[in-house]
């Protein structure tokens, strides 16, 4: 079963990517250093993107109603 990336685990996923960013772009590292560590970027990528469209969906159901804000469940769990 998925678990729900919170924002911490975003904070680092997206951190980790930063830094994965930077070792790919000093140029110090082998072919295969790179291929793994841009391998490594495309699925931290894609975990920020579904953390990202989570909070999106979240937000996309404030639902106006007679003037006020409400909420309605989020099932997450949905992939």
């Amino acid at each position: 079963m998925a678990r729900k990336k919170t924002a911490a685990d975003f904070e680092q996923s997206l951190g980790s990517l930063q830094a994965l960013v930077e070792r790919l772009e000093s140029a110090d590292l082998s072919l295969e250093e790179s291929l793994s560590a841009f391998e490594q970027g495309v699925a931290l990528t894609r975990e920020c993107q579904q953390a990202l469209a989570q909070a999106e969906q979240k937000v996309q159901q404030l639902i106006e109603s007679n003037g006020e804000l409400k909420t309605e469940p989020f099932d997450g769990a949905s992939e």
